[in-house]
C-alpha cells in the first residue's frame, strides 16, 4: 500500500509541472526568455532543454546537500550551484551548436536569474528528498520546454512559413512579420494562456 501511495505521489509531483502548475502558462515564470527567444522553434527548444538540464542539476544538488547548507547562505549557495550548471551549458552550446548559441546570446547566462530555477530550489528541493526533487525538476523543466516550443512553433510557422528552418508553404506564402517580432510573442502567449485557462475551467 505504501508503495502505491509513493508511486502516486511521485507521479503527481512530476505531472504538476506539465499542466496544473506549468511554469509559463499557469505560474507565469521565466517570461524574459519566453518573449525573447521563441521566434523560432529551434531556439525555443534549445533554451527549454538548457533550462531543463540546469533545473535538474541544481535541484538534485540542493536537495542532496539541503541538511548541510546553512540558512544564512542558502540563497547564495543556490545561485553558485545554478551558475555552475549554466556555465557548463553555455560552453557546451558554444562548442556543439555555435549558431544556436549565437542566436540565444546573453539569454543563456541569464538562466542563472530565472525565477523558475531559484524558486524550485528554495520552495521544493530544499525541503524534499532527492528523488522527489528530481521528479519536480523534470516535470517543471519539461513543462517549461513544451511551453516554449509551442510558442516557438506557432511564431515560426506564421512568421516565417517554416518549421525548424524547413519551408512549409513555398515561395507564395506571405509571412506574418509581426509574429517574429516582440508583439507576436505577447499575442501568441496570450492566446495560449487563454486556451489553457479555458481547458482548466472546463475540466474543473
Amino acid at each position: 500500500m505504501s508503495e502505491q501511495v509513493s508511486s502516486g505521489q511521485n507521479m503527481a509531483v512530476f505531472l504538476k509541472g506539465l499542466w496544473e502548475e506549468n511554469p509559463i502558462f499557469v505560474i507565469v515564470l521565466g517570461m524574459c526568455p519566453t518573449m525573447a527567444v521563441t521566434n523560432t522553434a529551434i531556439n525555443s527548444l534549445a533554451m527549454g532543454m538548457s533550462t531543463l538540464v540546469v533545473l535538474l542539476g541544481s535541484s538534485t544538488l540542493v536537495s542532496l546537500f539541503r541538511k548541510v547548507i546553512p540558512d544564512q547562505v542558502r540563497i547564495t549557495t543556490y545561485i553558485v550551484i545554478i551558475a555552475t550548471f549554466v556555465t557548463v551549458i553555455d560552453f557546451l552550446l558554444a562548442a556543439l551548436v555555435p549558431d544556436v548559441h549565437k542566436e540565444l546570446g546573453a539569454f543563456i547566462p541569464l538562466i542563472v536569474v530565472n525565477c523558475l530555477i531559484l524558486g524550485r530550489a528554495e520552495a521544493f528541493a530544499a525541503r524534499n528528498p532527492v528523488g522527489l526533487s528530481f521528479l519536480d525538476a523534470l516535470g517543471m523543466g519539461l513543462g517549461f520546454t513544451l511551453a516554449l516550443l509551442s510558442i516557438g512553433i506557432i511564431r515560426e510557422v506564421l512568421g516565417s512559413g517554416s518549421l525548424f528552418t524547413i519551408s512549409l508553404f513555398g515561395k507564395g506564402f506571405e509571412p506574418w512579420v509581426i509574429m517574429v517580432l516582440p508583439p507576436g510573442g505577447f499575442l501568441t502567449l496570450g492566446f495560449l494562456m487563454l486556451g489553457v485557462n479555458r481547458l482548466k475551467k472546463k475540466k474543473a
